[in-house]
C-alpha cells in the first residue's frame, strides 16, 4: 500500500498517546480516520481538536467487549462500508510493578482482557469483513520490545501479554499469506528517540471496578512523573508521537512485518538469545551482570 488518502483507518486507543500519534499521522496522509477508546472525554476532545486535519470521527469502544468491538465495526461498515487499516493499539499496563508471585488473579484477567483478548475481538469483528471486501490492507498490532523482545522481570504480566500479541499477529500475517489474502499484517514495537509520553503509564483510570486488585500493591510502584523529570534532567527529551506515526505508516509502505526504532539493535538483542536458548540457558541478556 503506497497510498493512504482516502483509506479508511481505525485505531483503537487512539484517543491519546501512541494511537493519537497515529490518528494524526494518518490524517496529515490524507486517511479517513475512525477513533476508537474507551474514554468518552477523552475521545471527543482529541476528535474534536483533529478535525481541522481531516475526516475524522469517534466512537467509544471497550476492546474487551466483544459486543462492544462488533458495535464498532458495524459503525465502520455503516459508515464507509470498508476498512483498509486496523490498528489495534489499545493496551493497559496490568496494575504498576510486581514480583511475578504478587500479580493477582484480577490484574491478570484485566491486562489480558484489553492487551490480548481485545486483539483478538478486533481481528475477530474485522478481518472477516476486510476478507470478503476484497480491497489490500493492513492489520497493525501493538506490542512492546517488554515481552516481543525481552521481558522485564517486574512486569510479567505485561510482558507476557504482549508477547502473546507478537506471537498471535505472527500467525496471522502467516494466515494471510496461505489464503493468498491481500491484507498483511505487521507487528509495532513502539519506541523512538524520546521518552514516550503515554496514557498506559496510568491506565488504572480505566480499570473495571469488578477487576479491582484483591490486595494492595506490595511492590515498588513506578511515577511517572517521576521518571519524566529524571529523563529530561539527563538531558533527554519526550519523543515526537505524531512523527512515530509516520514512521508507522512509512514501514507500512515499505512492506515491514516488524516495525520498531532499532532494527539492528533488536536483531543483536535477540540473536545474543538464541545463543543463550541453544546452550540451554535462560534467554534473558543481563545488562552490567542485572537482569533487567
Amino acid at each position: 500500500m503506497e497510498d493512504f488518502a482516502g483509506r479508511v483507518a481505525v485505531v483503537t486507543g487512539g484517543a491519546s498517546g501512541i494511537g493519537a500519534g497515529l490518528v494524526e499521522a494518518l490524517l496529515d496522509e490524507g486517511a479517513r480516520v475512525v477513533v476508537a477508546d474507551v474514554e468518552d472525554e477523552a475521545l471527543e476532545a482529541t476528535v474534536t481538536a483533529l478535525q481541522p486535519k481531516g475526516e475524522v470521527s469517534g466512537i467509544v469502544t471497550d476492546v474487551s467487549d466483544p459486543d462492544s468491538v462488533e458495535a464498532c465495526a458495524e459503525y465502520v461498515y455503516d459508515a464507509y462500508g470498508v476498512c483498509h487499516l486496523l490498528f489495534n493499539n489499545a493496551g493497559v499496563g496490568g496494575g504498576g510493578v510486581a514480583k511475578p508471585w504478587n500479580w493477582t488473579p484480577n490484574d491478570w484477567k484485566w491486562c489480558f482482557g484489553v492487551n490480548v483478548f481485545g486483539v483478538g475481538y478486533c481481528v475477530a469483528s474485522f478481518v472477516p469483513r476486510m476478507l470478503a471486501g476484497g480491497e489490500e490492507g493492513w492489520v497493525v498490532n501493538t506490542s512492546s520490545s517488554d515481552g516481543g523482545f525481552q521481558p522485564l522481570p517486574d512486569l510479567g504480566v505485561y510482558a507476557a501479554s504482549k508477547a502473546a500479541v507478537t506471537s498471535f499477529t505472527e500467525a496471522l500475517a502467516i494466515a494471510f499469506a496461505n489464503e493468498g489474502a491481500p491484507l498483511r499484517a505487521a507487528v509495532f514495537y513502539p519506541g523512538g528517540d524520546g521518552l514516550l509520553e503515554t496514557r498506559l503509564w496510568n491506565s488504572g483510570r480505566n480499570r473495571p471496578a469488578q477487576l479491582a486488585r484483591e490486595h494492595p500493591h506490595v511492590d515498588r510502584q513506578w511515577d511517572y512523573q517521576a521518571v519524566k523529570s529524571r529523563v529530561l534532567a539527563s538531558g533527554g527529551k519526550v519523543a515526537d508521537l505524531v512523527a512515530l506515526g509516520h514512521a508507522v505508516l512509512a514501514a507500512l509502505r515499505a512492506g515491514h512485518f516488524v516495525i520498531s526504532a532499532d532494527d539492528a539493535a533488536n536483531g543483536e538483542l535477540l540473536r545474543l538469545r538464541a545463543e543463550r536458548v541453544a546452550r540451554g540457558e535462560l534467554p534473558t541478556v543481563t545488562r552490567g551482570g542485572i537482569f533487567e
